[in-house]
């Protein structure tokens, strides 16, 4: 086994099999913080944005995986050095993991600043092309490491008063280095128009489309339910 030194080395399957083993590494996460994430929604009386950030952190910091003690910087809840151990090599990891609550199990908004892929879409009549603000390559110093872009998605019901989990939908977006398999021009894309109004000076937002990216490549959208009475249900799908 060898420790992968630049990220250019790495063929388009070898990333894609690391976003693919991160994503399982968050799935386990999720299922095994289990009922007690419909337990902090159903009691918490904070911003439904913020209990949702508080899952994410606690459920991911209980499986740990192969942390490294140094900082990155980026604007999702979650950030990590990590190594990702594949069976012959090993490779380091910008781990970036936002939290999303909304009553919709469709799609998810995103900020460009949470997104390594160049965005290609139709708006009406119009072609938009905007750049994602994360590096698809994240340098610390002299070292290299490979940007990953996850999302746990929370449906929920309910209000401050009472708040019930729905489901969690868990996406891997890929790394910008994979643009020609996703997303190469606006008539091949999973994402769709955000909510933001240019001429109100609002910041360009994006949304991806869970079904639209699935139909890319199933296992990039895992989904659990959550029952009445707060069990976790759920299968990892290929």
């Amino acid at each position: 086994m060898h420790l992968v030194e630049r990220i250019n080395d790495l063929s388009l399957d070898d990333i894609e099999r690391i976003e693919k083993l991160t994503l399982r590494w968050i799935f386990q996460a999720v299922y095994d913080f289990g009922a007690e994430a419909h337990e902090v929604f159903r009691c918490s009386v904070d911003d439904v944005k913020d209990v949702a950030e508080d899952v994410t952190r606690e459920l991911l910091d209980r499986l740990p995986g192969y942390n490294v003690p140094r900082r990155v910087f980026g604007t999702v809840d979650y950030k990590k050095y990590r190594y990702i151990v594949l069976p012959e090599q090993m490779v380091r990891q910008a781990l970036f993991v936002d939290s999303k609550a909304e009553k919709t199990a469709r799609n998810a908004t995103l900020q460009m600043s949470q997104t390594s892929m160049h965005i290609h879409q139709r708006r009406g009549d119009d072609i938009v092309s905007q750049a994602g603000l994360l590096p698809v390559i994240y340098k610390d110093v002299d070292k290299e490491l490979l940007t990953t872009t996850a999302f746990v998605h929370f449906h929920y019901e309910g209000n401050p008063t009472g708040y019930r989990l729905l489901s969690t939908s868990l996406l891997c977006i890929p790394n910008g280095l994979l643009q020609e398999r996703y997303n190469p021009n606006e008539n091949i894309s999973f994402w769709l128009a955000g909510r933001n109004a240019p001429t109100r000076g609002e910041d360009f937002r994006v949304r991806v489309g869970f079904q639209k990216l699935s139909a890319m490549a199933h296992w990039r959208l895992q989904e659990l339910h959550y029952d009445a009475d707060g069990r976790c249900a759920g299968e990892w799908i290929e």
